[in-house]
C-alpha cells in the first residue's frame, strides 16, 4: 500500500479539482462526489448527495450554478444577515460566495480560499459576471488560511472539509478566523463507522467526498478541541438525527450529506477593517 501523505492527498484533489475546472462546460453539474467510484463501493444513497439550494439562485449565471460541487446548502444554514464577513473554505467556482455576497450586502464582505487556480480564475470570472465588489478570492490551504486572526463573523464551506488530510488544523483555523462569538455553518460528508486505510488509500475513493469522510463522533471531537460550543452535526436528509450521536453498527461505514454548526465562545464584535 503507497503511504498516504498529506502532500500527496492535496496533489490529488488539486489535481481532480483543476481538471474539473478546466474541463467544464455550463451544461456539466452535480456534486463533488464521484458518482461511478460509490456505485462500486455502494456505500453511500446518490440522493443524499444533490445539490439544492433553499436560497435564491435565478439571478445567477448557468456557469455559476453549473460548476456547484456542494452537498448542500450552507448558506440557508449560516443564517446570514447585512454588514457580515463571511469566509467560504474551499470556494471553487464562487458560487457560495456570490449567494452570501448578496445576502450581507455592499456593508458585508465575502472571502472565499481555495488552493486550485483554475479554480479561482473560474470564481474572478463568474465574479465579474454578477457584478459583485463585495467578494474577493484568495489562493491558499483551508488548513493554513490567509486570512488574519478574528477578521471573520461567519466561516461557510460545501463538501470540502472531507477532502482534507488535516481537519482538526481546518477547524482550528476556523477558529483563530473567527471573531469572539462567531460561528461555522458547514454542509460536508461525515460516516458512521470508520473507514481501513486501505479504502482510505485510494485516491479515486477520497477525492470523490467518500473515503476522506470522518466518523462524526471523531468530527465532533476536532471541532471541540478546536475551542468550539453549541456543536451540532445533523443528518441532511433527516435534521432530527444527531449524526454523532448513532450508535455503532457493523459492516460498512454509512456515508451522511451532514448539516454542522458550532459557535466561537465570547461576545460577537462587528468589525469595519478587513484583512
Amino acid at each position: 500500500m503507497k503511504e498516504l501523505t498529506p502532500e500527496k492527498i492535496h496533489q490529488e484533489v488539486q489535481e481532480r479539482y483543476a481538471r474539473i475546472a478546466d474541463e467544464f462546460k455550463i451544461e456539466v453539474s452535480g456534486s463533488c462526489c464521484d458518482t461511478a467510484v460509490a456505485d462500486e463501493v455502494s456505500i453511500y444513497d446518490d440522493a443524499l448527495f444533490t445539490d439544492f439550494y433553499d436560497a435564491d439562485t435565478g439571478w445567477l449565471p448557468e456557469d455559476v450554478t453549473g460548476l456547484s460541487l456542494g452537498c448542500g446548502d450552507p448558506i440557508t444554514l449560516a443564517n446570514l444577515e447585512a454588514g457580515q464577513v463571511v469566509l467560504d473554505l474551499g470556494s471553487g467556482g464562487g458560487i457560495d460566495c456570490f449567494i452570501a455576497a448578496r445576502q450581507v450586502g455592499p456593508g458585508g464582505h465575502v472571502i472565499g480560499v481555495d488552493m486550485t487556480p483554475s479554480m479561482l480564475e473560474k470564481a474572478n470570472r463568474n465574479k465579474a459576471k454578477v457584478g459583485l465588489d463585495n467578494v474577493e478570492f484568495r489562493q491558499g490551504q483551508i488548513e493554513d488560511l490567509p486570512v488574519d486572526s478574528e477578521t471573520v463573523d461567519v466561516v461557510i464551506s460545501n463538501c470540502v472539509i472531507n477532502l482534507s488530510p488535516d481537519k482538526a488544523a481546518v477547524f482550528r483555523e476556523s477558529f483563530r478566523a473567527l471573531k469572539p462569538g462567531g460561528r461555522i455553518a458547514v454542509s460536508d460528508i461525515v460516516t458512521q463507522g470508520r473507514f481501513t486505510p486501505e479504502q482510505r488509500a485510494d485516491m479515486a475513493q477520497w477525492t470523490g467526498c467518500i473515503t476522506g469522510a470522518e466518523d462524526a463522533a471523531d468530527y465532533v471531537a476536532a471541532i471541540r478541541a478546536a475551542g468550539f460550543t453549541q456543536i451540532s452535526v445533523r443528518d441532511k436528509a433527516h435534521p432530527e438525527v444527531e449524526l454523532d450521536k448513532l450508535t455503532a453498527h457493523d459492516g460498512p461505514p454509512q456515508v451522511f450529506s451532514a448539516r454542522v454548526t458550532a459557535v466561537k465562545p465570547g461576545v460577537s464584535i462587528r468589525r469595519s477593517s478587513l484583512v
